[in-house]
């Protein structure tokens, strides 16, 4: 798997802001091992910004920008170099459930419409990973 130029942890959302500190904690995390990739966090509901929101920042900071032709444009440095940027989005669910099965795949599929120009690679559900799985089970014994 490709680095990715930007990554969106997308989770449901709380009216809560501290139901927020975990997965803000994992962004922060990876902004400090990987300063060169634009981390953001989005949420389904109940709280801001959702995944819309996001792309378009992260679309305005990475400078993608469309050619008239249909050909897409990543600005890296000073060479302008033609790419399609890719953007990872992170489910942070446990499991498959109806959020990561049905609405993360019509939210993408809006992006994709909307933001030709940017290859959308979607992870599947971080509780699916068996490094968390095994994670989890060791906290629960500890």
């Amino acid at each position: 798997m490709t680095t990715p130029q930007a990554i969106i942890l997308f989770a449901h959302g709380s009216r809560d802001p501290l139901w927020r500190a975990p997965i803000e904690a994992v962004a922060a995390a990876i902004a400090a091992k990987h300063p060169h990739i634009p981390v953001r966090c989005a949420y389904l509901e109940l709280c801001a910004p959702d995944l819309a929101t996001v792309t378009t920042e992260l679309i305005a900071a990475c400078a993608v920008k469309p050619w008239t032709t249909g050909q897409n444009s990543l600005k890296t440095g000073s060479e302008g170099a033609s790419s399609s940027p890719s953007f990872r989005i992170i489910p942070m669910f446990l499991g498959m459930g109806v959020h990561a099965r049905q609405d993360l795949p019509e939210l993408v599929t809006q992006l994709r419409a909307e933001h030709p120009q940017v290859q959308f690679d979607v992870a599947s559900p971080i509780g699916e990973d068996a490094r968390v799985t095994a994670l989890l089970a060791e906290i629960a014994v500890v």
